[in-house]
C-alpha cells in the first residue's frame, strides 16, 4: 500500500502522546501533565490507524474482484509482529530485573495473546500495555473471516446494521460493567475499569470499527471517497471539533461519560482525522514532517520495549535521569529510542524484508 506522510505523522504523534501518559503515570518527570495525562488516547488513535490501513488490505481485492490469501494475510501479519514481540516478552520472563513492577501475568497468557482478559492489574503491571497488541491480534485473527462472510452478498444495509450493532452494543456493555462494577460511589476497587472496561478486547472496538467503515467507503464508494478527499479541510475541521467534544467527554477516562461515550467519540474524531491525513489536496496529505516517517517505523519495537527501558535507567542509572521537568523526560526518551530502535533495526526490520523477498519469489512480477 502506498505509504502515506499524513499517517506516518499521525502515528509519530500516536506513539509520542502515549510515551508521555505513561511517563505522567510513572511519573518519570514528564513536563507537560496536562498533555500526557490524555495521551491514552494515543491507543486509540492507533486502533482508528490499523482498522484503515488493514481493512483497506483486505477490502480492496475484493473490491477488485479477488479474493485475498488468507494463508498470505495471516503469514504477513505474523512476520510483522511475533519475531520482536517474542523477543520482549523472553526478556520480560528471563530477566526479572527488566520488570517495570512487581508482578507480571502468566508467560502464557501473553503467548495466547490473552493477557487483556481476566488480567489482575493491581498485582500485575508489568508489561500490561500488551493488552493493545492483543486487541490487534484479535482483530487480525476474526477480520478476514468477516470480511469473507460479509462480502459473499454483498449488502450495505447488513454492513451497516452490523456496524451499528458493534457500536451500540460497546456502549451498553461498558455502561452496565460501569454501573455494576465499577460505580466509583459504590466503592470500586484499584483496576477495575482497567480490567473490565479499558482493556478486554470487546469493550474495545470503537476505533477499529470507524477505521474499517472508512476503508470501506473508499473501497466501495468510490464517489463519496473522492468528494471527501477534495473537502481536507472541511474533514479536519469537523475532526477537531469531533475530538473536541470528545477529550471533554473522555477527560475523565474512568468515569461514567467516559467510559460509555468516549471511545467511539474519539473514533469518530479520529477517523476524520486519518480521512484528511490521506487526501493530497490537505497539508497533511502532502508535506513530509522530518522525522515522522522515522518515527512511525520504529513505533512498533519502541512500544514494546519503552517501560522496560525506563525501568533499567530510573534503577540502574539514576544519575542520568535524576530529577523532573524537560531534561529528565528528554533522557527517558532517548534511552526508549535508543532501545525500541535497536530492536527494530536487529529484529523487527529483518524479518520484514523476509517477508518482502517471500512475496516477490511469489509474485515476480508483481502482479
Amino acid at each position: 500500500m502506498k505509504r502515506y506522510p499524513g499517517l506516518d505523522l499521525l502515528r509519530a504523534i500516536a506513539i509520542l502522546w502515549v510515551l508521555l501518559f505513561h511517563g505522567w503515570i510513572l511519573n518519570l518527570g514528564n513536563p507537560w501533565p496536562a498533555i500526557g495525562r490524555q495521551g491514552w488516547m494515543g491507543v486509540d488513535l492507533f486502533f482508528v490507524l490499523s482498522g484503515y490501513l488493514i481493512g483497506s488490505q483486505l477490502l480492496k481485492s475484493y473490491a477488485q474482484g479477488q479474493v485475498p490469501g488468507w494463508v498470505e494475510f495471516y503469514r504477513r501479519r505474523a512476520l510483522r509482529i511475533l519475531p520482536v514481540y517474542w523477543v520482549v516478552v523472553a526478556l520480560y520472563f528471563a530477566v526479572p530485573q527488566f520488570r517495570e513492577a512487581k508482578g507480571i501475568e502468566p508467560a502464557w497468557k501473553f503467548l495466547t495473546f490473552t493477557e487483556n482478559f481476566l488480567i489482575d492489574y493491581r498485582h500485575n503491571e508489568t508489561f500490561s500495555h500488551a493488552w493493545s497488541l492483543c486487541v490487534e491480534e484479535h482483530f487480525y485473527l476474526v477480520m478476514p473471516i468477516l470480511v469473507w462472510a460479509l462480502l459473499r452478498r454483498p449488502s450495505w444495509r447488513i454492513t451497516v446494521t452490523l456496524a451499528a450493532l458493534i457500536m451500540i452494543g460497546g456502549i451498553a456493555a461498558r455502561a452496565w460493567v460501569y454501573l455494576h462494577y465499577c460505580d466509583p460511589v459504590k466503592g470500586w476497587g484499584p483496576g477495575k475499569f482497567v480490567e473490565l472496561i479499558y482493556y478486554p478486547t470487546y469493550m474495545r472496538l470503537d476505533g477499529l470499527l470507524a477505521g474499517v467503515l472508512l476503508a470501506s467507503v473508499r473501497w466501495f464508494r468510490p464517489a463519496w471517497w473522492q468528494a471527501a478527499m477534495a473537502r481536507p479541510y472541511w474533514m479536519l475541521t469537523a475532526a477537531v471539533g469531533v475530538l473536541a467534544v470528545a477529550i471533554w467527554a473522555a477527560k475523565g477516562r474512568g468515569d461514567f461519560a467516559g467510559s460509555v461515550f468516549g471511545f467511539p467519540l474519539l473514533a469518530a474524531g479520529f477517523a476524520l482525522l486519518v480521512a484528511a491525513s490521506v487526501s493530497e489536496r490537505g497539508f497533511l496529505g502532502k508535506f513530509h514532517v522530518p522525522g515522522a516517517e522515522l518515527i512511525a517505523k520504529v513505533t512498533f519495537s519502541l512500544y514494546l520495549s519503552h517501560k522496560m527501558t525506563w525501568h533499567v535507567l530510573r534503577t540502574y542509572a539514576p544519575g542520568w535521569v535524576d530529577g523532573r521537568g524537560v531534561q529528565a523526560f528528554i533522557l527517558y526518551t532517548l534511552g526508549a529510542f535508543a532501545v525500541g530502535g535497536a530492536l527494530y533495526l536487529l529484529v523487527e526490520r529483518p524479518f520484514l524484508r523476509l517477508r518482502d523477498r517471500w512475496e516477490t519469489k511469489a509474485n515476480p512480477v508483481g502482479l
